[in-house]
């Protein structure tokens, strides 16, 4: 299942579970601690966490949710952050993520929320969090399906690569047009300007370049039997004959393009589905096309890249560059307010 990121409050997320970045002795604590125990009600998730108390930084339990939207909270310890000491945060901040996922199994959810876990008052610098997170979370992932999120509140509170960003804001700089010039659009203002001429002294023109001007851009159209059928092979059908020929799994292919089973079950069976654009370049990331191979599945099912979304042009900048991690790419389009790759 899909792994997303979201800017809310996740309080007010509708999930089987959510995920408290809680302290060793389970006590309300500020933040996002405080904003749990205050949503769920704070004496009855304090009195059950006062049974469970204490536990050891990387572990996590589970409570009922009380008030809260989602059926349970979980509760997971991540390291106070210690420069001198990188390896054992890392082990202990992707024990907490580990942890909390397999609370989430053991009691049949199908979804969590978790905060950037250590990321607040403990000090983990966001961007290393963030890193930690998604590889504990891809971890999980590999063996099962759970539909997870992660919730920022605010931008502040999510960091990527400065060195990442830097790339693709110069490759958005160099590729992004935000006013497309249509070529169609130019031809039909001169051809204006030429009848105002024309209408003066026809004899300035060269009659033969003026008819060509005006001619359509593209020949008559084919009559509509043929074109019906000739139609391209189905995207559905390319899709399967991409993951013979990259030779993967069904399963590989759908956990790399952050895809729910579900949905590509119907894209497989269903020889007409059109998935969204972005199902679609998720796909093309899972299988890592190239961007001539990614141009030509999309077509399948009737899109183009464009120069004119910024969306397009970050997918892109990952693809020519070789770069294949659907979770990395969802980071940047985050940043860029951009929808995400994958889903449901």
């Amino acid at each position: 299942m899909p792994f997303t990121i979201v800017r809310q409050d996740i309080t007010k997320m509708k999930v089987d579970a959510i995920v408290n970045a809680a302290n060793t002795d389970l006590q309300m604590g500020g933040g996002v601690c405080g904003a749990i125990f205050k949503a769920a009600g704070v004496l009855e998730l304090q009195a059950a966490c006062d049974k469970l108390a204490p536990i050891k930084t990387g572990e996590a339990i589970i409570t009922p949710g009380f008030n809260l939207s989602a059926k349970f909270v979980i509760h997971a310890v991540g390291p106070v952050y210690r420069h001198w000491s990188k390896e054992q945060n890392e082990q202990h901040l992707h024990a907490a993520y580990t942890n909390s996922l397999k609370r989430a199994v053991e009691n049949k959810c199908e979804s969590i929320a978790f905060p950037l876990i250590s990321s607040g008052i403990y000090g983990y610098p966001k961007d290393e969090a963030l890193k930690v997170a998604t590889s504990a979370i891809q971890d999980f992932l590999k063996d099962y399906d759970l539909e997870v999120t992660i919730v920022v509140f605010d931008k502040s509170a999510f960091t990527i690569s400065r060195e990442l960003l830097g790339e693709v804001e110069s490759y958005i700089d160099e590729h992004y047009i935000e006013t497309h010039q249509i070529k169609r659009r130019q031809l039909l203002d001169i051809e204006r300007e030429a009848f105002y001429e024309a209408d003066k002294d026809v004899s300035k023109y060269n009659k033969p370049l003026f008819e060509e001007m005006l001619a359509p851009s593209v020949g008559a159209p084919a009559p509509l039997d043929d074109l019906v059928g000739n139609l391209d092979e189905p995207f559905s059908a390319t899709l399967l004959r991409l993951i013979d020929a990259k030779e993967k799994t069904d399963v590989e292919v759908y956990k790399r393009a952050n895809l729910d089973r579900k949905l590509f079950s119907k894209i497989r069976s269903n020889k007409g589905y059109t998935p969204s654009k972005r199902t679609a370049l998720a796909l093309a990331v899972a299988l890592e096309l190239s961007l001539s191979e990614t141009d030509d599945l999309l077509e399948r099912a009737g899109y183009a890249l464009s120069h004119a979304a910024k969306f397009d042009v970050i997918v892109e900048y990952f693809i020519t560059n070789g770069k294949y991690d659907v979770f990395e790419i969802n980071e940047v389009l985050f940043e860029y307010d951009q929808p995400l790759l994958g889903g449901c």
